[in-house]
């Protein structure tokens, strides 16, 4: 494989491989939550701590596709360093909100609410790239280097709450 394709996506490829080791990790403690039970299979349905642990797992599931789709656009289309970035803080976000619901519902809202506003942080970083892609292809110019540093110059406003 070319060096440089390589160096484009080498950290979305490990934010990737971290966020596949957490899935597995949440699968495991639904697994055995389950084995905590006194019934011989898998169901849905059981204990209260069960219960939490499969939904809480459901909910970081269903929102896991859109979570790779905007991160691989954003590295791919604008600048991999920030969506790397914001992927790595969306994972440990992910990892707050999936222990919180755990606990009272309402430790997990915080981690909800970060989550939300990481996605659309990678999303909008997809949309710029987009858009500068049509830029160079019907004007013949280009705003990569804007959008990069100004990808790089929000990023880390991703760590205020």
């Amino acid at each position: 494989m070319d060096t440089e394709i390589v160096e484009n996506i080498v950290l979305l490829a490990v934010v990737t491989l971290i966020s596949v080791i957490q899935n597995v990790s949440f699968a495991f403690k639904v697994e055995n939550e389950s084995k905590n039970q006194q019934s011989k299979s898998f169901q849905r349905t059981g204990s209260l701590a069960f219960e939490k642990v499969y939904t809480a797992n459901q909910n970081c599931i269903d929102a896991y596709p859109t979570f790779l789709a905007v991160l691989w656009c954003a590295g791919l289309l604008c600048s991999q360093v920030p969506a790397a970035f914001a992927g790595l803080i969306y994972l440990f976000v992910r990892q707050k909100y999936f222990v919180g619901y755990l606990g009272e519902k309402t430790q997990s809202t915080p981690g909800y609410i970060f989550g939300k506003r990481i996605i659309f942080f990678l999303f909008a970083m997809s949309v710029a790239g987009i858009l500068n892609y049509y830029l160079v292809l019907v004007f013949g110019s280009s705003i990569e280097m804007h959008l990069k540093t100004l990808s790089s110059v929000i990023s880390p406003l991703l760590l205020i709450p």
